[in-house]
């Protein structure tokens, strides 16, 4: 079984909070994580129709006599039990006394916090770092972490990815979303999702979407709300300053997985994904997961922005940390080029006095020098790391 960074926090906030909310996309291993570390809470599937049937009918039964505590997986099946769960922890005012998990951000979110505010810790668990995949197996080569991606038991039952995501996408972003969108528009929003895949990266742009898919750019943003929701895609938003320029206002995207967004684009093999013009879009996606994955797995939100203005200059990860900023830039490279600090040259002299440390994350060696540090992608997390103050 593979450690999980977020265990830590878990149990730290389990000794803090009568209730933990773990959320984050299906089969990151959620329930493995919360099951390990509460081996003796009692546990329940709210996804199984019969154990979702009792706790609908007598919500009061199914929860009394929990002293032992108690997991509920995929809590947004039955919502309704967190009114319960409330009025529980308000009387016995015992920490750790639920462990929540659910794979739905938005609607879940929404719900907990009318329910359960200021009564529940909220985790969120992505798949596997790079960090953590590297603890149980031996290290990829770079093509092969962007093929795999990082769902845990791609790599835990050694699948092969095509076929793997190929059965995730049909049995649970398929079956989950046709509930939220209108079965006439299910092709529509197929083709939707794999422009998204083609579109990693970038700046979303939802009329140039409507117009290539041949539906409106309302109906465009609910898909895109849809697919946030339900852990598939990933926005960064861009950072603001008040600064004499025309800054970008729309969110870059990303897949929450890089083998996911491999798969949509029908990469089936390294050789493929070596000689693929996406290659490098792909490898910007799988580095600012990791950093996201970096700040989840503590506890924390992810403090991450992207940086363009008017004239494109561009930074492709601005990591806010009080008052100072990190610059990052991404190249899929193994050889480093001067080049790459044009924009973080830029960025420093824009936000003179605030940016603490110029970062390039690329596929090759690591470099340290006076003004800037070079990074290979298996260490990306070390951006995070404090410079200059």
């Amino acid at each position: 079984m593979i450690k999980r960074e977020l265990g830590v926090e878990l149990k730290a906030n389990a000794k803090q909070y009568p209730v933990v909310t773990v959320t984050g996309p299906r089969q990151s291993g959620k329930t493995t994580l919360v099951r390990k570390h509460f081996p003796k809470y009692q546990y329940h599937n709210l996804e199984e129709p019969d154990t979702r049937e009792i706790a609908q009918e007598d919500p009061r039964g199914f929860l009394s006599g929990k002293d032992k505590g108690f997991i509920l997986d995929e809590i947004q099946r039955v919502p309704e039990l967190l009114s319960y769960i409330q009025g529980i922890v308000d009387k016995t005012k015992k920490q750790g006394q639920f462990i929540l998990t659910g794979s739905r951000n938005f609607e879940l979110m929404e719900t907990v916090t009318q329910s359960l505010a200021g009564r529940t810790a909220l985790l969120c668990l992505l798949p596997l770092s790079i960090n953590e995949l590297k603890t149980a197996h031996s290290a990829y080569m770079v093509d092969q972490y962007l093929l795999k991606g990082f769902y845990p038991r791609v790599h835990a039952e050694n699948l092969d990815p095509t076929k793997a995501y190929r059965n995730y996408y049909q049995t649970y972003i398929e079956r989950d979303l046709k509930a939220l969108i209108h079965l006439r528009e299910l092709n529509h929003f197929q083709k939707f999702v794999r422009l998204c895949a083609g579109r990693v990266g970038q700046i979303f742009n939802a009329s140039a979407l409507a117009a290539e898919v041949g539906v409106s750019v309302p109906t465009i943003n609910s898909w895109l709300s849809i697919l946030q929701e339900s852990y598939v895609v990933f926005l960064l938003q861009p950072y603001y300053a008040n600064i004499r320029k025309r800054l970008a206002k729309s969110p870059k995207l990303y897949f929450y997985d890089v083998g996911l967004a491999a798969y949509l684009l029908a990469i089936e093999n390294e050789t493929q994904m070596s000689r693929d013009p996406l290659r490098g879009a792909l490898f910007e996606n799988m580095v600012v997961m990791e950093l996201v994955k970096y700040r989840f797995n503590r506890g924390q939100d992810h403090n991450l922005y992207f940086f363009r203005d008017e004239r494109h200059h561009e930074i492709d990860v601005v990591i806010k940390t009080g008052n100072m900023l990190t610059g990052v830039e991404i190249k899929s490279s193994s050889t480093f080029h001067a080049d790459f600090l044009k924009g973080l040259k830029y960025f420093e002299k824009l936000f003179k006095g605030k940016v603490s440390r110029s970062v390039v994350i690329h596929a090759g060696d690591e470099y340290k020098g006076k003004e800037f540090t070079v990074l290979n992608c298996e260490n990306a997390t070390k951006a995070f790391e404090r410079g200059k103050q």
